[in-house]
């Protein structure tokens, strides 16, 4: 794998082998850190993660895999950084590309990572944008691999928003790697119909089937994993609340949707959720709307068929993957 010096802006621009050996690097550094091994490979150098939209596991992830590899991040957050304000995204990637030796961007609209990319000259990543989060879905695919042995033919649901970066993202990671990918919402709420169509080619070279069903029962039928996300991305406005809970309640994520799927099905969620009445958000749909979930039920996330606390402890080890690959030749045998 020769990957140095290459920006991670979305799967779309890596090869189905690519990401294998991301997965298999991925494999070997949570190896290390499990056995406490030191693992330095970037020793010295400093990255900077810009984030619009700020995020618990993303920014612990970039920084503790930085640590991790001998690293210094520094942590620029709106009122840290002139991103597009006092400063151009171009005048800014060109300045931080000469002082680091890679640029973290969680925020916006994919134009802006990608500017950001074209006139930085050091590796560009994505931390999140509204279409894609390519981190997010590198770990989800390691963890279904840990958990099944393999991606290829897998069934893999999501339920819910279909329209924004999860769904997007693990569409074409599942086409991608060939396996069996189902958006399941009502229609006006399926992925975009141009990267649809771009997806579909992906999937007629690897095998892959990717499906969209309004039925819950049908899509949840044999499937390996029931995936789902908030109904109600970051910065949305409150206005939308009323419309995605009356059209997007059929689709919550139940105990009667994981044992349709059957006793092998396996929940995952990017986090964080509203599975109970323990945040304020959701104590205050709850007074609201009288729900105490949206778009999964407590008993499914806290069931033994729930694996999202490995999946947010793999953002680490793919986010580290991800680094060393496009910073560094020197990678673990």
């Amino acid at each position: 794998m020769d990957l140095k010096g290459k920006d991670f802006l979305t799967l779309l621009d890596f090869s189905a082998d690519e990401i294998a050996e991301l997965l298999e690097l991925s494999a070997k550094l949570k190896k290390l850190k499990k056995h406490g091994v030191p693992h330095r490979y970037c020793e010295g150098k400093n990255i900077a993660l810009i984030f619009e939209k700020n995020s618990t596991r993303t920014r612990c992830s970039f920084e503790v895999a930085a640590a991790d590899l001998g690293m210094h991040p520094v942590f620029l957050d709106p009122s840290s950084s002139q991103l597009g304000k006092k400063e151009s995204i171009a005048d800014t990637a060109r300045v931080l590309g000469r002082i680091f030796d890679g640029i973290e961007y969680r925020g916006f609209g994919q134009e802006r990572v990608e500017e950001l990319a074209k006139f930085a000259d050091v590796p560009v990543w994505n931390g999140l944008t509204n279409e894609y989060h390519p981190t997010q879905v590198l770990a989800d695919l390691m963890t279904v691999q840990e958990h099944f042995g393999s991606l290829k033919g897998r069934k893999l649901a999501f339920f819910g928003d279909a329209r924004y970066n999860m769904a997007n993202s693990l569409m074409i990671g599942c086409a991608k790697m060939g396996m069996h990918f189902v958006a399941c919402a009502p229609a006006k709420y399926f992925p975009d119909k141009a990267l649809i169509e771009t997806c579909q080619k992906i999937a007629a070279e690897s095998g892959a089937v990717l499906e969209f069903e309004e039925d819950p029962a049908k899509a949840a039928a044999g499937a390996d994993v029931i995936y789902t996300d908030v109904w109600v991305s970051m910065g949305e406005p409150d206005s939308v609340w009323e419309e995605r809970i009356k059209e997007l309640a059929p689709y919550r994520v139940t105990a009667k949707i994981m044992q349709t799927a059957g006793p092998q099905c396996r929940f995952m969620h990017c986090l964080p959720s509203f599975h109970d009445l323990k945040t304020e958000i959701g104590a205050k749909t709850y007074e609201k709307y009288g729900i105490d979930c949206m778009e999964v039920s407590d008993e499914v996330f806290e069931s033994p068929q729930s694996i999202v606390f490995d999946e947010a402890e793999n953002r680490m080890h793919t986010i580290k993957a991800v680094m060393l690959a496009t910073l560094s030749s020197d990678l673990p045998k």
